[in-house]
């Protein structure tokens, strides 16, 4: 007897709709999977076999054949499991044949109960509109598409009953009762004195720019970039559903209402591999830190001690927002649409340029290769963050508290957005020329700086963007002065100079209150 279940199946974020055939027949009792099963797949005889028995049923003494369609699609993990067995007992005539619109995604217990997998949420989006069986821990995820009707099961022995009719399928709890409550993001009204690093941390957030801060230990460099996504909108629907994705693929625990409605933020180790920052995998294709920093922060503390090919591995997803996964078995296009920013010492003792430092010429050069010129041109903003003088870290008057600096953000993500981007940051050269248009003293100034080699053309075009985010915090009108300009290229300095603090200071020429707000272009706030 033939029995055809539908069931799906994970290949990067991305669900693949499976139809799973059974066959049951004449000749040497046995089992085989065919159609480009994974080992984990092909494991699903003993665990098929094992819960069938422990259910109360029978394991038919005939030749068996599982047929994974399309049999060219190569299929991982255990999610096909339930759909398997139920295609089993179809074929051997003891459960009853389920209906049409009718899917099975789950994997088996050796005591026949049902557990969760990975990827319900992708999984499930890739059927079309139908009653989706899966395990009961995954019914809130598989419930966020709303276009399901969801039927949660705790064993395979329940399912064969409601097959039969003989139970009614269970009613899935609303969704809210199932997922943590969401938490708080630390207040940048608890970052005392770094002004400088409260100005590019504004401006970053205002135009999505990628922003890597230089100073010794405990000067708040952590601080300030735990603080980002704070000041960030909310995700738009589509980016939302992308970045839940991500999380049901790579297997962590949704938040909030179940849809990842606030920018996310990861900040992986400086140990990790490259495959863990990037993403793939020799069987099986999962998402890196960067895919799953999609919409929010990638923040990577201790820059200069994360492996260099991992590094450089970072320039094509800036500046695509995509990463290309390509194995021999599949490939996989995953999202990673991120804001970088990053930390770092110095140098290897973090104390450069002062007598405390111990390192010697030759370990300052290995430190500073590590990081590629390619790589460092791609931050737009770069500062140097000094540890905060007494007076102002003691201070009783409290700093601007994240809320009202996130309004100045998203005042300037507003005007971005009558532009037709997300932010300043995805602005092509030519809406960058039509938005952003420069007074003669402005543009002799960018002259001077790519005469004197310290710009390439990447380089402009950033200055440039920067310079329009100022103008958007000040509510300017589109033209940018030699005044905006020089701030723009003080927040992207050469952190190997020892003066970098003080010359900002200097060079930034704008009003900077306790509270971190500025005035750009002579707009006071």
């Amino acid at each position: 007897m033939l029995a055809v279940v539908r069931s799906a199946t994970l290949l990067g974020i991305a669900g693949e709709e499976v139809a799973v055939e059974v066959h049951a027949g004449p000749g040497l009792p046995g089992f085989t999977v065919v159609g480009l099963p994974d080992a984990t797949c092909r494991e699903a005889r003993d665990r098929v076999r094992a819960a069938i028995l422990s259910s109360g049923l029978s394991w038919p003494q005939e030749r068996v054949t599982v047929n994974l369609a399309p049999s060219g699609l190569r299929k991982v993990g255990a999610g096909l499991d339930l759909a398997i067995a139920v295609g089993v007992l179809v074929a051997s005539e003891q459960a009853e044949h389920p209906p049409q619109g009718f899917a099975f995604i789950g994997e088996l217990g050796l005591d026949g109960s049902v557990r969760p997998v990975l990827g319900i949420l992708p999984m499930a989006a890739s059927l079309q509109q139908c009653d989706l069986v899966v395990p009961t821990n995954s019914a809130a995820e598989a419930m966020l598409l709303t276009r399901h009707r969801v039927r949660p099961v705790v064993t395979l022995r329940e399912v064969v009953a409601c097959l039969s009719g003989a139970h009614p399928w269970p009613t899935p709890a609303p969704v809210e009762n199932q997922l943590p409550a969401p938490m708080s993001p630390p207040d940048l009204s608890e970052v005392r004195g770094n002004r400088i690093g409260r100005l590019a941390l504004e401006v970053a957030a205002a135009g999505g720019h990628h922003l890597l801060m230089s100073g010794p230990p405990g000067a708040g460099k952590t601080m300030l970039a735990e603080r980002l996504v704070g000041l960030l909108n909310d995700l738009s629907p589509d980016r939302s559903l992308e970045a839940t994705m991500i999380r049901s693929a790579a297997g962590l625990r949704l938040v909030d209402s179940g849809l990842e409605t606030r920018p996310p933020f990861r900040n992986p180790h400086h140990t990790l591999s490259q495959v863990a920052l990037i993403g793939g995998g020799s069987q099986f294709i999962r998402p890196g830190e960067i895919s799953l920093a999609h919409g929010g922060v990638l923040f990577l503390d201790e820059l200069g001690e994360f492996a260099a090919p991992a590094l450089d591995a970072l320039r094509q997803p800036l500046e695509e927002g995509v990463v290309r996964i390509h194995r021999a078995h599949a490939s996989a296009t995953l999202p990673a649409s991120f804001q970088l920013v990053a930390a770092m010492n110095p140098c290897p003792c973090g104390f450069a340029g002062t007598l405390s430092c111990r390192c010697s010429s030759a370990a300052l050069m290995r430190y500073q290769r590590r990081l590629s010129g390619p790589l460092i041109d791609r931050f737009d903003l770069r500062i140097l963050i000094e540890r905060t003088d007494s007076e102002a870290l003691l201070a009783q008057a409290p700093s601007e508290p994240t809320a009202v600096v996130a309004a100045r953000v998203a005042g300037a993500r507003d005007r971005a957005m009558a532009r037709g981007v997300e932010s300043n940051r995805h602005l092509s050269s030519a809406a960058l020329e039509k938005h952003s248009r420069l007074d003669p003293p402005a543009r002799a100034l960018l002259g001077a700086q790519v005469t004197a080699g310290k710009l390439s053309g990447r380089g402009v075009r950033r200055v440039r963007t920067v310079a329009l985010t100022l103008d958007d915090l000040a509510e300017g009108t589109g033209v940018v002065t030699a005044e905006t300009i020089l701030l723009a290229l003080a927040l992207r300095s050469d952190l190997l100079a020892d003066t970098l603090g003080g010359a900002a200071h200097e060079v930034v020429g704008v009003s900077t209150n306790s509270g971190g707000s500025f005035a750009a272009g002579g707009r006071n706030r």
